[in-house]
């Protein structure tokens, strides 16, 4: 009998992790394959003949388009089937990133490259908000915490299977290794239940039913129709959620902190290469310990943290993220001193645990005060914001950098680390404004169901 209640116990609790697993496995794919070019960057560089700014330059070429496309991605993720949409962008980037695999010149490798921004532009606010609907407020950081840790298993798989592969095998054949893992993951994708807009905030009420945006018909109406309504949706759209104070100063602060973290993120398995002279192999695989020995476990504390604060406190949403990201820089910097390897990973990979408590908050914040029926474009805003001035801007000013200083990554990271004292600040500033913001969306879904009067 006991081992009936365990047993059933145990597929009730993968039938509810389900969600977040299956959209972790998303973000690790998306993740691995935009890592690659860490672990494999010197033999891109000695292929084409090409610098550390024309590589941070290919680093940067996915983030071009995503910052273009994940806005319009984020109005139609409110309105447009996301489970369908996902599983068909996956589908696709996996086909296309074998591609870059046969590039005759660095050209040809960019303009691949940029297409698969079409990827994360896409799936980064279909995925996080179908996240916020299947999980209630009390449990969706601990549900962003696993979708981040497979973000960070990405991450290592990319460089650190890129760096060894790379080695044994050359830069191509690393290329080719996420094809397979994408394809499967999009089948995993299409059996997921599409869940309507704003579903967990009317079950924290114990309130049945609601009613979801109508979805949109792609091209019904012709392509101009469609652009024209899109523009005009997308700006009424954007306008709302900028009207809400705990997203305009999150937005303001994930961009001063994601310009350092990205920067950082792509140019340390160089940094390791140069400064301590490791194989490629050697440091991509110190670069993997330090992701996820650094990474899992802060997720999973920052999550867990969190989802335990939030029902007593829900400032605890951005302190957290503000109070680690200040913790963490500081580690950054004192790993930068010119020490050997193992006190430099082992400051860097506590500084990468404290960063990492603050994502499963931050992301679970934004979900609490943005509407339902708006959460797309909230985390569009977001992705926005983390693409343009993380992903984008940032490992090309360390490539610029470095280069200006005689290829020293050091000196580099030394002065992209103050911005994120900034964004801390105005992090922690916006404990001011979330309990009420979270509140008024409980307040809307309440005024909408009182009953009419005759």
């Amino acid at each position: 009998m006991n081992s009936t209640k365990k047993t059933n116990k145990f597929f009730r609790k993968i039938i509810y992790m389900w969600p977040m697993i299956v959209l972790g496995l998303v973000t690790m794919v998306d993740n691995a394959d935009q890592s690659i070019v860490r672990g494999v960057a010197l033999q891109i560089e000695k292929t084409f003949h090409v610098g550390d700014f024309q590589i941070s330059l290919l680093g940067a070429a996915a983030t071009i388009v995503n910052a273009l496309i994940t806005m319009p991605a984020g109005y139609l993720a409110d309105r447009w089937h996301r489970v369908r949409a996902i599983m068909i962008t996956v589908m696709l980037w996996s086909l296309l990133s074998t591609f870059g695999a046969f590039s005759p010149t660095f050209y040809v490798l960019f303009m691949v490259r940029s297409l698969l921004g079409f990827g994360q532009g896409i799936t980064e606010p279909s995925g996080n908000s179908l996240l916020a609907d299947f999980y209630e407020r009390d449990g969706r950081a601990r549900a962003f915490s696993m979708q981040q840790a497979l973000l960070y298993v990405g991450v290592a798989m990319g460089t650190t299977g890129s760096s060894i592969i790379g080695q044994h095998l050359g830069w191509r054949a690393a290329y080719l290794m996420i094809s397979i893992p994408g394809l499967v993951i999009a089948f995993l994708v299409l059996i997921l239940t599409e869940p309507f807009r704003g579903s967990s905030d009317y079950s924290a009420l114990n309130i049945q039913g609601g009613s979801d945006v109508p979805k949109v018909k792609l091209f019904e109406n012709g392509l101009r129709y469609f652009l024209k309504n899109m523009l005009s949706g997308l700006y009424e759209d954007v306008k709302t959620i900028l009207q809400i104070p705990t997203l305009r100063l999150t937005l303001v602060g994930v961009a001063s902190i994601l310009f350092t973290v990205s920067a950082i993120g792509f140019w340390l398995p160089v940094f390791y290469m140069r400064g301590f002279h490791l194989t490629q192999s050697k440091a991509g695989i110190f670069f993997g310990i330090m992701v996820i020995i650094g990474g899992l476990p802060g997720l999973y504390v920052g999550g867990k943290l969190s989802d335990r604060l939030v029902p007593i406190k829900s400032e605890t949403r951005v302190v957290i993220p503000g109070v680690c990201a200040i913790i963490s820089v500081s580690f950054f910097l004192c790993s930068f001193a010119d020490l050997r390897l193992l006190p430099t990973i082992i400051l860097q990979t506590i500084g990468f645990f404290a960063g990492t408590m603050a994502v499963p908050a931050l992301r679970a914040g934004l979900s609490d005060v943005t509407p339902g029926t708006l959460r797309g474009t909230g985390f569009g805003a977001f992705n926005l914001t983390s693409v343009i001035f993380g992903s984008a801007i940032a490992p090309t000013v360390v490539g610029f950098f470095s280069q200006l200083f005689g290829d020293n990554l050091r000196i580099a990271f030394v002065i992209v680390l103050p911005p994120v004292y900034v964004g801390s600040f105005l992090l922690i500033r916006a404990r001011k404004h979330i309990d009420r913001d979270s509140q008024a969306i409980f307040q809307r879904i309440i005024e909408a169901n009182k009953p009419q009067d005759k």
